[in-house]
């Protein structure tokens, strides 16, 4: 029996609609999303299938190319960006299954209704998201079986959003983290208040207590490496905005100070979106 491998594909940034842009911005983009086939000689698990109807095909012409069948679409976490585009992943691998923990799949289904969908995804990403409104079945037990290998689904409660997860692939030491860690690119804090921050470092404990050898944000730069070291990064961006949080005396207070402490992330119009529900 082989060994499990893995490789990530990174759909790059994209344009969203939105005329609320951050101080000094032009438009507002997407921040680049992975998603990550963990693969045996034969067969494949794919997580995190995006979000656009072009990028989820661009993502399926990919995985083809890398010779696997895929059995299962593994979500991370209840964000459209995700698991909307799983239609174009199925059409290829019609035989796959869509799962995801169990809080993941009882959260994915708000995604598609009127204030997230119509408020939110359609208003950004007018006609290019699929009509075709799948959502992932709970795994009972939280576990996968690749070609006699486990991988297994940790639930992590709050991090950029209710009821995510993880998966972990005991035999490589791979965590791919779906949004608890994030590359060089600007965490969304726009869910955290009412104690979020809080969970989020508790979830980056479970994280760091499972040892891994290579962890896959959800966000990151193409061509970064899949660095644990990005789980301490993550975490001390969040007491960083916190402290900020804590000082500022609005929301363009609190952005200009994480500019300031992160100049180079990719994508300050998530760091506005968090900075904006944080203060007035």
């Amino acid at each position: 029996m082989a060994a499990l491998s893995y490789t990530v594909h990174v759909a790059p940034s994209k344009p969203a609609v939105s005329d609320d842009l951050p101080p000094g911005e032009d438009r507002r983009m997407w921040s680049p999303t992975t998603s990550t086939l963990i693969h045996g000689e034969g067969d494949a698990v794919l997580v995190d299938p995006l979000l656009t109807v072009d990028e989820s095909r661009r993502l399926a012409d990919w995985v083809v190319a890398q010779g696997r069948n895929v059995t299962t679409i593994f979500v991370t976490h209840a964000h459209g960006d995700h698991f909307f585009g799983a239609p174009a992943v199925i059409d290829r691998f019609p035989q796959a299954r869509l799962v995801a923990a169990a809080d993941v799949a009882a959260h994915a289904a708000a995604q598609w209704g009127s204030a997230w969908f119509d408020g939110f995804w359609q208003q950004r990403f007018p006609d290019q998201i699929s009509d075709r409104h799948l959502v992932p079945e709970p795994l009972p037990d939280g576990r996968i079986e690749l070609e006699g290998e486990e991988l297994r689904a940790i639930e992590l409660g709050h991090t950029d959003t209710d009821g995510t997860s993880l998966l972990h692939a005991p035999s490589i030491g791979l965590v791919i983290a779906g949004d608890a860690v994030y590359g060089d690119v600007h965490l969304y804090l726009g869910e955290a208040k009412a104690g979020g921050a809080q969970q989020w470092l508790r979830a980056l404990d479970v994280l760091a207590d499972l040892r891994p050898a290579s962890v896959v944000s959800g966000h990151k730069r193409d061509g970064d490496e899949d660095s644990p070291d990005d789980i301490g990064r993550t975490r001390r961006y969040i007491e960083d905005f916190t402290a900020a949080a804590g000082k500022a005396n609005s929301h363009t207070d609190l952005y200009e100070a994480m500019v300031r402490l992160y100049p180079d992330r990719v994508n300050r119009g998530v760091l506005w979106n968090s900075a904006k529900t944080t203060l007035p």
